[in-house]
């Protein structure tokens, strides 16, 4: 009776010529600090704080007027003077905050349906593609005066100005992702014969939430920019008419402060769609943290 001899697969771990096993190198400091997942929450106030001390330095050294560029901590001072202002929060900062979100919700749904009929049907891409893209390419600030004369200082024409560059990077990334979804994928939904709805729920919203989401990070910074902007050439109240106020009044600390307000108001909406994109789709690659060896 022959005898039946099994030998293991499985890899083995490297040994040394002497037969001992091989330890892997420990990683080096650049390793450890790449995958360092809180290194953003060291770095960034170092990095404010390095640029605040510059600016500081600076004014010193230079001797400038408070009335060009005023020292760090008047413009502190004055920044918290404003964040703590309800009249800042309930005439400006609401004011912008509604006109972002009408304009990306406009956005949303304009660009998103587009861009899923758009990457379904080539013939609707050959034949919308084009004066889509040519309405982009126009000058948006051109557009404003039309807006106000149709639609007045209010807040109305401040929304379709950030609904207009809001929509076209929406509009992109859900073609796009609409485009990418496997043809495997295609093949599945054909055999289990799955109807429109389920193969829309099952195979191609999947796929393509990772590409929406991604526009919609983009889409929100862009909209935040519209509204502004809009404020700036053409409004009574918002953010941008505020600091075009405080630029009238020669407040220029103020006005620094007024500016600082803008960025945390757009970064602050920015990491609102971030941290939705981690709570949608968990599973995507783009949300898991990532390892360098």
């Amino acid at each position: 009776m022959s005898h039946v001899t099994t030998t293991d697969q499985r890899p083995s771990a490297p040994t040394s010529p002497s037969g001992q096993l091989l330890r892997p190198p420990p990683p080096t400091w650049s390793q450890r600090l790449r995958n360092n997942r809180w290194l953003s929450f060291y770095t960034s106030p170092l990095l404010i704080a390095l640029f605040l001390l510059a600016w500081k330095l600076y004014v010193e050294i230079t001797d400038l007027s408070r009335f060009v560029l005023p020292p760090p901590e008047a413009v502190f001072s004055s920044f918290i003077e404003q964040i703590t202002d309800p009249f800042v929060w309930q005439t400006h900062i609401w004011t912008t905050f509604y006109e972002v979100m009408m304009g990306l919700a406009l956005a949303i749904v304009l660009g998103v349906g587009l861009g899923l009929l758009i990457g379904k049907s080539p013939l609707f891409d050959r034949i919308a593609r084009p004066f889509i893209v040519g309405t982009q390419v126009v000058p948006k600030v051109a557009l404003v005066p039309l807006f106000i004369l149709w639609l007045g200082f209010g807040p109305s024409s401040k929304v379709v100005m950030a609904a207009l560059l809001a929509f076209f990077p929406l509009l992109i990334n859900t073609s796009f992702g609409i485009r990418s979804v496997p043809g495997s994928m295609h093949d599945l939904m054909t055999t289990l014969k799955a109807s429109r709805w389920e193969r829309f729920w099952r195979a191609d919203l999947p796929y393509t939430m990772p590409f929406i989401l991604a526009g919609m990070e983009l889409a929100v910074v862009q909209a935040t920019i519209g509204a502004i902007v809009g404020e700036y050439l053409g409004g009574d109240k918002g953010l941008g008419r505020y600091a075009v106020n405080l630029q009238n009044g020669l407040q220029v600390d103020k006005l620094f402060g007024a500016i600082l307000i803008m960025a945390l108001f757009g970064f602050t909406l920015y990491s609102i769609v971030t941290g939705a994109r981690r709570l949608l789709i968990p599973w995507h690659e783009s949300v898991q943290p990532r390892r360098t060896p």
